[in-house]
């Protein structure tokens, strides 16, 4: 496109905003309907990373395979997997993703590719070896670029073993698996400088002969060149790789964290100078690309499809009894 400067087209920067809006409407609907005692369990809310979601699904397909994490809402969306029936799920309602007996923790859509959200920290990576696995025999069949396979983790699940074995057979196996560290700072409570290590998650990536980056993952066209590298490189048979998304998240471990272990104004601060979509916003504005009111318009749609996932969420039928046992066995 003439005197666009993003190696994106317009139609593609509007779709990445509508979803970066999305996830964000999304998450603060839940803030405040939990708050209320609308909805059971707990919620983990992902307002914030908006951005790293968002920058590394545009480059995959219903084909490619991903493992999501408690915090799991923001992949689900940028996956393609449907508003409403996350919501619905959320509220644990008929007519949900799962059927309303998964919650908002376990939320998955094979059809796109969500392999699922999860409440064991670390247990999609290895997840994400057996799909990674399949892909890599289908391309060899085939003759064709390969599926690839991502797993998401937070600064908690990257101390777990199961992630560490996980980039160990990934590089043994050379598998197109991709293993991406949402580094928001904090593994629950417990401040990233205090509970790793390593200066940076790169680092441990090495050691198993992986190669790896890290972006600041609050800047979506950082992620979006950062991942398409990556994928691209997985998909002709290069093998895995670490992608490291340094973000923030705009609320706490779980919905009801107070949050004591954040410093004085931290998240005025973040809200105010590290806001995903607001930086996506002022530079495709600035450039002259998009207009403020083309990104307006979409901010309207979005709250419409929002109310409107609330609203049948809200009216849909609670699982019976008769629902216990179904869908507990696989049938081939």
């Amino acid at each position: 496109m003439a005197g666009n400067p993003f190696p994106q087209s317009k139609e593609q920067l509007l779709q990445a905003y509508r979803t970066m809006r999305t996830i964000r409407e999304f998450e603060e609907r839940l803030h405040v309907d939990f708050g209320r005692g609308d909805i059971p369990g707990f919620v983990h809310l992902y307002a914030g990373e908006e951005a790293a979601a968002a920058g590394i699904m545009m480059h995959l397909h219903d084909g490619d395979r991903i493992a999501s994490t408690h915090r799991g809402h923001g992949h689900c969306i940028a996956k393609g997997v449907d508003v409403v029936a996350m919501m619905k799920e959320i509220y644990g309602k008929k007519g949900g993703a799962c059927e309303g007996k998964g919650g908002s923790m376990h939320i998955a859509d094979l059809d796109r590719g969500m392999m699922g959200a999860n409440g064991i920290l670390g247990a999609g990576a290895p997840l994400v070896c057996g799909a990674a696995l399949a892909a890599k025999f289908r391309a060899q069949k085939s003759g064709g670029p390969s599926d690839v396979a991502i797993s998401f983790v937070g600064d908690g699940a990257s101390n777990q073993g199961t992630f560490l074995e996980s980039l160990n057979l990934a590089a043994v196996w050379n598998l197109p698996a991709i293993f991406v560290v949402e580094n928001n700072g904090y593994a629950e409570s417990t401040s990233r400088d205090y509970g790793v290590a390593v200066d940076s998650y790169v680092d441990r990536a090495a050691g198993f002969g992986l190669p790896g980056v890290t972006v600041d993952g609050t800047d979506f066209f950082a992620v979006h060149e950062a991942a398409g590298e990556i994928i691209a490189r997985a998909r002709a048979g290069g093998g895995p790789a670490l992608l490291e998304c340094k973000m923030v998240r705009f609320h706490g471990h779980f919905e009801g964290d107070a949050q004591t272990y954040r410093g004085p104004g931290e998240l005025d601060r973040i809200r105010a100078e590290q806001d995903c979509l607001k930086a996506f916003r002022a530079a495709v504005t600035g450039a002259g690309v998009v207009a403020a009111a083309e990104l307006e318009a979409i901010d309207h749609q979005v709250l419409g499809l929002i109310e409107r996932a609330v609203g049948e969420a809200k009216a849909a039928p609670a699982p019976t009894a008769a629902d216990l046992l179904t869908d507990v066995y696989v049938r081939y």
